[in-house]
Order: structure tokens, then sequence, then C-alpha cells
């Protein structure tokens, strides 16, 4: 099911098929399928997000709270032909980490159409000129060959594998600097 972005986030950047916008509660919809999708649990983790409420609290603790802290985040990514949402993309401050760590997650019916790859690369440039870090940091389960070709594909160099606190496994370990 595809879902329709509310009107209440702000625009952070776009590019010439997607728009990446602040997400706000009422994004709580999305949010919930995102979280639940197939890839999101094998490749990220089960964040056990259940219910429109969970996912309202997931917003405000998680990527609202970024914003407020850090003045960046996960950013809700839309279709801008269609004004549908895809995706999230963003940077997030994880602990373990010295630098800002890319992220992306995409709904399974949108893989296969570049989407991560032109988010990606719209957010390392705005890390760069816009929030002015010099280097960015990305981690990945060891499975997720899609997700470590896309960061190679936008300038991430592989360094090994990390162990981060509050992850049960190693995760892979790249940089863009």
């Amino acid at each position: 099911m595809a879902l329709r972005m509310s009107e209440s986030g702000r625009t952070v950047l776009q590019t010439e098929r997607l728009t990446l916008s602040e997400a706000a509660e009422a994004d709580s919809a999305f949010v919930l399928e995102l979280l639940n999708s197939r890839g999101f649990i094998e490749n990220i983790g089960d964040r056990g997000v259940r219910t429109l409420e969970a996912a309202g609290a997931y917003l405000r603790d998680r990527v609202l709270a970024s914003y407020r802290d850090h003045g960046f985040g996960m950013w809700i990514v839309v279709e801008t032909s269609s004004g549908t949402a895809v995706g999230l993309a963003g940077l997030v401050q994880r602990e373990g980490l010295e630098v800002p760590d890319i992220g992306y997650a995409f709904l399974p019916s949108t893989w296969g159409r570049g989407y991560a790859q032109e988010a990606a690369a719209a957010v390392v440039a705005h890390a760069r000129e816009r929030l002015g870090l010099g280097s960015l940091a990305a981690i990945t389960s060891p499975g997720n060959h899609a997700s470590m070709a896309v960061l190679k594909k936008v300038g991430f160099v592989y360094r090994g594998t990390i162990q981060l606190p509050g992850i049960d496994t190693e995760s892979t370990y790249f940089v863009h600097e």
C-alpha cells in the first residue's frame, strides 16, 4: 500500500525524482508500514512498532528528537511526481560512531528504481555543502549487499566490521571522507 505524505514536513532537499522532507507525527501510518516491511526487518531490524501510536512515539522520540538535538535526522522520501512516500533517508548520530551515519530504507515495492542511490547521493551532498560535515560513516548488516553497492556508488569506502552498542551482531563499516 502506498501512502501519501503529509504536507506538514519542511522540505530539506530535492533531487530529479525525489523530495526529502522532515517527518511529522502525521507520517505515522507511512512509518508504521515501512518499519514493518520485510526489507526493514531483515536488513535494519525489528523496532517492535506495531500500532499507529507506537509509530507516532518512534517519530517523536527518535526522528523529531534528532532534528532538535543534532540539526539533522531521517527524512521522509517522497516520489515527487506522484507525491507518494517511498522511504526514509538521512543522517543519524549513532552511539559508537564519531561522525554521523547515513541511512536509508525504502518500501520493497520501490526497490530497483535507483531511489536509494539518488537519495544517498543527495544526503551526502547536503551533509557536505549545507551542514559542513567533513566525514560520514555508514553501517549495514553483513548480508545486505544491495545497500553496500549503493554506498560504494556514492563514494563510501569499506573499512571492515564494527560492533556497535545495542546491536547484537557486527555491522559492515564504511566511511566517506
